[in-house]
């Protein structure tokens, strides 16, 4: 195994996990201000805020260990995705900012104006849709090589029925994969009401996610053959990831066993998301680059590589920490702590 192979598996590791624990907040920023506009949010946002408050501070870490890692295993991405992306990337960024102050002033400011609920949860649907924008480029046809530099065409990139593909795939995967997991929190906390809200969200946003899906495969067929042939190869790993996802809307429906629901949803988007990145291999940004193009130095490399994991093995046990501490301690979860407070 190469370097190159290592640098990039290690980052799309570190994404994976930015995915997993971002889709979980941006979701349950949305369904706190759909719950709000129904009127329900006696139901949810006790729930919500109980997951929220704890975790708020370490979601981005993920994010941020990925884009530093991308620039110093791969320079010339910097070049090649730098300008294309100022607009959906700092956009992103706004909103982040937006969120991060919305979690301090409700955390310790105690701010509960509507209007900056529902300004919360539109952020959790605008951020993942304007960073997928990303893997619609990287699949190629949107940017050209001029006399200055690359140049995104962004007539070409919001007409194309890939780039909503995917964006509705994003859509559709952070609120599914958040109501499964939130399912599972209200159950631990012996909320009947919450979990059975939330278990109605979780088989509501089931079918849109397989659809959109396979949409984005539909379209992949005629915008880039190339990685649709390489996608059609890996054909059995999707078919064990929709496996997994008949065996958690199974469990969700039986109103049974949520914490395996949720450990076949991280599955499946583990074989999914790692399948879509190895048919997707050795390119970047199709057709112009891929990870051998501008890789860094090998002393650089194997030193990221050591950082990277070392940053991993912290990370994940303070996660781990993090969860017995506050999301699944009994006491926590059924606000027992917060109500002593």
């Amino acid at each position: 195994m190469t370097l190159e192979i290592i640098g990039i598996s290690v980052l799309w590791l570190f994404l994976f996990g930015y995915v997993m624990v971002a889709s979980i907040d941006f979701g349950a920023g949305f369904f706190n201000a759909y719950s709000t506009l129904r009127g329900k949010q006696h139901i949810l946002t006790k729930i919500i805020q109980r997951y929220l408050s704890p975790v708020w501070e370490v979601t981005n870490v993920f994010l941020v260990f990925f884009f530093v890692g991308v620039v110093g295993f791969f320079p010339k991405t910097a070049y090649y995705y730098g300008t294309t992306l100022l607009v959906p990337i700092s956009i992103a960024i706004i909103l982040l900012a937006i969120r991060g102050a919305y979690y301090a002033f409700t955390t310790y400011g105690k701010l509960k104006s509507k209007k900056y609920i529902y300004l919360y949860g539109l952020t959790g649907l605008i951020i993942p849709a304007s960073l997928s924008i990303v893997l619609t480029i990287s699949e190629g046809g949107f940017v050209t090589m001029e006399e200055l530099g690359p140049v995104l065409h962004y007539w070409t990139l919001f007409t194309s029925p890939l780039t909503w593909s995917i964006v509705l795939l994003s859509l559709t995967a952070v609120l599914y994969i958040s109501s499964v997991f939130l399912t599972w929190y209200a159950h631990k906390a012996k909320d009947e009401a919450a979990t059975n809200l939330l278990r109605i969200y979780a088989l509501s946003w089931a079918i849109p996610l397989i659809l959109t899906a396979v949409g984005i495969i539909f379209e992949m067929r005629t915008h880039n053959p190339e990685h649709y042939e390489r996608l059609m190869d890996f054909g059995w790993i999707f078919s064990l990831s929709f496996a997994l996802f008949v065996g958690t809307v199974y469990l969700i429906w039986k109103r049974k066993s949520f914490g395996v629901a949720f450990g076949f949803v991280v599955g499946q988007f583990f074989l999914a998301f790692f399948a879509y990145g190895i048919s997707h291999y050795p390119y970047l940004l199709y057709p112009f680059l891929t990870i051998y193009d501008g890789f860094t130095n090998e002393a650089m490399a194997i030193s990221l590589i050591i950082a990277f994991i070392a940053g991993l093995l912290l990370l994940i046990p303070s996660l781990i920490l993090l969860l017995r501490l506050f999301l699944f301690n009994k006491n926590y979860v059924e606000g027992k702590q917060i109500d002593n407070a």
